[in-house]
């Protein structure tokens, strides 16, 4: 469940959600701003199921942080993010400790980090950053990046045998696990008709 934020928690997080949406692109569907804000979302939403106490603060802040550092397509963006997030914080004159438990989160949201998250928050924006990436919204993201790195459509198709069906599989919360399973057998009935289309 999630611990009720104080005024000046809101406070901040008011102003990283102005930073977030003033810094992340707008139009990239694949970790612009929109790809955030639904990760916020989610997070509110596991945070909310979950039975453990969770920091709202700290929680929401490495979401809105998270993929501060995404201008590029940088293979360890959640490492630079940490430390940009890091810098940010302590200008806000937040606790030491936080800082610490939201650059971990950060730090080991991503897929490729092979960073195991060692918090409720931690483990709540993992699944959360990772279910964005199935379903329909996931299967949107995939194409859009596929679009914009000139990757065949074959390329995709296994693009999501690869990595997207087997996301399931990485979450840590019940919630997120339910999440995750719905979506990707929405993945699945959307591959086999592709696929029954490609073969036509």
């Amino acid at each position: 469940m999630l611990t009720e934020l104080k005024e000046e928690e809101r406070n901040v997080l008011e102003v990283l959600k102005l930073l977030a949406r003033s810094v992340m692109p707008q139009k990239d569907i694949t970790h612009g701003i929109e790809h955030v804000e639904r990760v916020v979302r989610l997070c509110l939403y596991i945070g909310e199921k979950v039975e453990e106490e969770v920091d709202t603060f700290v929680l929401l802040a490495s979401a809105y942080l998270h993929d501060i550092s995404r201008v590029s397509d940088d293979e360890n963006h959640e490492a630079l993010a940490s430390e940009i997030s890091e810098d940010i914080l302590r200008k806000f004159g937040i606790r030491e400790e936080k800082i610490k438990k939201i650059s971990h989160a950060i730090r080991a949201h991503s897929f490729s980090s092979g960073i195991e998250p060692g918090s409720i928050e931690a483990k709540i924006l993992s699944d959360a950053d990772k279910i964005d990436a199935i379903g329909a919204v996931g299967i949107a993201r995939v194409f859009a990046y596929s679009g914009k790195h000139e990757r065949s459509l074959n390329e995709s198709f296994e693009h999501f045998s690869r990595k997207i069906l087997k996301l399931k599989d990485k979450m840590y919360t019940k919630p997120g696990k339910e999440i995750a399973e719905e979506r990707s057998k929405f993945v699945e009935r959307f591959l086999e008709e592709l696929d029954r289309e490609i073969r036509l």
